[in-house]
């Protein structure tokens, strides 16, 4: 069974920094993109970054580009987002999720969170002062 483990949450300063990991088990992880989302209360689950199976290829929404950097370890199972310059407004729970498809599921694209079959738990990120 598939599975994706969120951490690295918590509470930072406005201009902080944290560091969020993905662990995914249950599957040969090199086959697999990875992609970050976000939700914050009353909105909508949005698309923050991906990295492609073989982490060649990246994209961050433009709301965190320059502030945040996904890279991954393969050896490790792991997906990071590195995030720094953290605003108020990034306070959200933070969501890792990949695609089962097979034509897709390496491919570092935006989809329509319904297409998307995995999702680890969350992991709560608040920034205030």
């Amino acid at each position: 069974q598939l599975q994706l483990v969120e951490s690295g949450g918590g509470l930072v300063q406005p201009g902080g920094s944290l560091r969020l990991s993905c662990v995914a088990s249950g599957l040969t992880f090199r086959n697999y993109a990875i992609h970050w989302f976000r939700q914050a209360p009353g909105k909508e689950r949005e698309g923050v970054s991906c990295i492609s199976s073989d982490g060649g290829s990246t994209k961050y929404t433009d709301s965190v580009k320059g502030r945040f950097t996904i890279a991954r370890d393969n050896a490790k199972n792991t997906v990071y987002l590195q995030m720094d310059s953290l605003k108020p407004e990034d306070t959200a729970v933070y969501y890792c999720a990949t695609v089962s498809r097979l034509a897709t599921r390496s491919l570092c694209l935006f989809w329509p969170t319904t297409d998307y079959t995995y999702w680890g738990q969350g992991t709560q990120v608040t920034v205030s002062s």
